[in-house]
């Protein structure tokens, strides 16, 4: 299954940590150590098309022109599982913005329910990254995207670390112009829609609540 705004990052060094990850034996500290580290590679790749501007300098053996980032961005991540995805943003993103959503998913129907809203009155950034480890039935990542546009954002990128072929479908049948960065796209959803094979739940195992 592909997407028009579907990128999977196929680095070796992002495929080594994800199975670390997916391994049921990895304890909470070191999963959340590897989710910080994914999310570094997948925030990088996700910002390949920032803009920049020419900047003159000197270094200590002459005169040049660097280049300097010319778009603020905004870090969304989703409660809970999405906070472990901030720090390794952040280590790319320093001067980012950061603002928090909390959706949990109704476990009898499956959809998002929203129950907090951290977003200033409008918008103060050009990029807007969706952070959320799993991409699952799309409904939270919709959501989400649903609220930043009612807030007025117009650049909007979903970062994850594994979707599945019915969350993407959905998050870019509704989005089409958001574009979806993840470090795997599995096979499907489980009939309590769980990403089939996964890693189980992310938040859970990152704060060792499973």
């Amino acid at each position: 299954m592909t997407a028009p705004k579907l990128h999977i990052c196929t680095h070796p060094l992002a495929q080594h940590k994800l199975t670390i990850l997916r391994d049921k034996e990895t304890e909470p500290k070191k999963f959340r150590e590897v989710v910080r580290e994914l999310a570094m590679m997948l925030t990088v790749e996700a910002t390949a098309d920032l803009l920049t501007v020419d900047i003159p300098l000197s270094t200590p053996m002459g005169d040049t022109v660097g280049k300097k980032l010319a778009e603020r961005v905004g870090l969304i991540p989703i409660l809970r599982a999405g906070l472990g995805m901030v720090e390794g943003a952040l280590e790319m993103l320093p001067s980012a913005q950061v603002w928090h959503i909390g959706l949990y998913r109704d476990e009898r129907t499956l959809r998002p329910v929203e129950y907090y809203n951290k977003l200033p009155v409008s918008p103060t950034v050009q990029v807007c990254l969706v952070l959320d480890p799993m991409l699952a039935t799309g409904g939270s990542a919709t959501a989400t995207v649903d609220i930043l546009k009612r807030w007025g954002a117009t650049r909007i990128k979903f970062v994850g670390l594994i979707g599945a072929p019915e969350g993407v479908h959905r998050l870019s049948e509704a989005h089409p112009d958001v574009d979806i960065h993840l470090a795997a796209l599995d096979e499907r959803l489980n009939a309590i829609g769980y990403i089939v094979p996964g890693l189980g739940d992310a938040g859970d195992r990152q704060f060792g609540t499973s």
